[in-house]
């Protein structure tokens, strides 16, 4: 019997996450055991500065993907939208899980509604692509930001007098069967989710002989075929936590249907479009759609935001 062990970072959520891939895994392959190796990462060693404050070139995969390189792990179990869109040499994408609800969550004190704060009111998140959509929907709204996990973060936030809600993605929420907190589930035409969101991402080495013959077999196609979309409009505009950058792609048969926005850190501005294109060719659309918003303005706001000029 072969030991397959899968790292992960130590959060609550992190936990059941890699929990759930390692049922699948033993139920498929049951002459193999399977272990978790917790493994914590830049992101959950710093808690007290946004992201976008510390950078975001792998602070929550870094770690893990070094124990894959040096062989102390068989596989990481990654929350999509904390991947970078380029990997380490020698490192793949196994496979990607099938997606949850993708859509943000709002959860708030005394059932407000999005659609019921108004200037002055304040809401929670550390996310700039959150933080420039509420801004643009509701001007002269406080955002404050705040990290940690999800009960954490809903321990503060109730512990507060300064904080009237927050947002977190519904996925997370729902995996950790707490349903019941949501005050709403927010429509992506109001706040339009980040790339990955809902979907794990299986790493491994990429010469590792059991890539096709067990993690694959966790792959779901069409959730593949969107996430590839996502991710090739994220990479094609250099985008990651500390740029206001969100895409929602939906695969259905031979195709696939994507929106892509890109946000000035006020949300003052917004260039949001949506294109349909084919399943044989997820990253084409991703990459058109990006062209197409940095004609349209997004490259002026990058630049600013970059305070340099990338090769776009």
């Amino acid at each position: 019997m072969k030991t397959i062990r899968i790292g992960t970072r130590g959060s609550r959520l992190a936990l059941v996450q890699a929990e759930e891939i390692r049922a699948r895994l033993a139920a498929q392959f049951p002459d193999n055991s399977f272990e978790i190796v917790v493994i914590k990462t830049t992101g959950d060693r710093i808690l007290d500065a946004p992201l976008s404050k510390i950078g975001d070139k792998g602070l929550f995969t870094k770690e893990l993907e070094q124990e894959l390189l040096s062989g102390g792990i068989d596989c990481a179990v990654h929350s999509m939208k904390d991947m970078p869109t380029r990997l380490p040499a020698g490192l793949c994408i196994a496979a990607v899980t099938e997606r949850l609800d993708p859509r943000d969550v709002l959860v708030s004190k005394n059932g407000k509604k999005l659609t019921d704060f108004r200037k002055g009111d304040t809401i929670a998140t550390s996310s700039l692509r959150r933080r420039a959509q509420i801004m643009a929907l509701v001007p002269g709204i406080n955002i404050v930001d705040m990290r940690g996990n999800i009960v954490t973060r809903m321990e503060k936030m109730q512990a507060s007098g300064d904080i009237d809600g927050m947002i977190l993605a519904h996925a997370g929420i729902s995996r950790l069967g707490m349903n019941d907190a949501v005050t709403e589930i927010i429509s992506p035409e109001i706040i339009l989710p980040p790339v990955g969101q809902a979907a794990l991402a299986i790493e491994c080495r990429a010469d590792d002989p059991l890539l096709s013959g067990v993690f694959r077999s966790l792959n779901h196609d069409d959730t593949e075929k969107a996430i590839m979309c996502e991710r090739a409009f994220l990479s094609r505009l250099e985008g990651g936590c500390q740029v206001p950058i969100a895409g929602l792609c939906q695969s259905r048969g031979p195709a696939i249907h994507f929106t892509g926005l890109v946000a000035s850190l006020d949300g003052s501005l917004i260039f949001r479009d949506h294109m349909s294109g084919r399943a044989d060719d997820p990253s084409g659309t991703g990459i058109r759609m990006a062209e197409m918003l940095l004609e349209a303005g997004a490259r002026k706001v990058l630049d600013e935001i970059y305070g340099k000029t990338p090769q776009y």
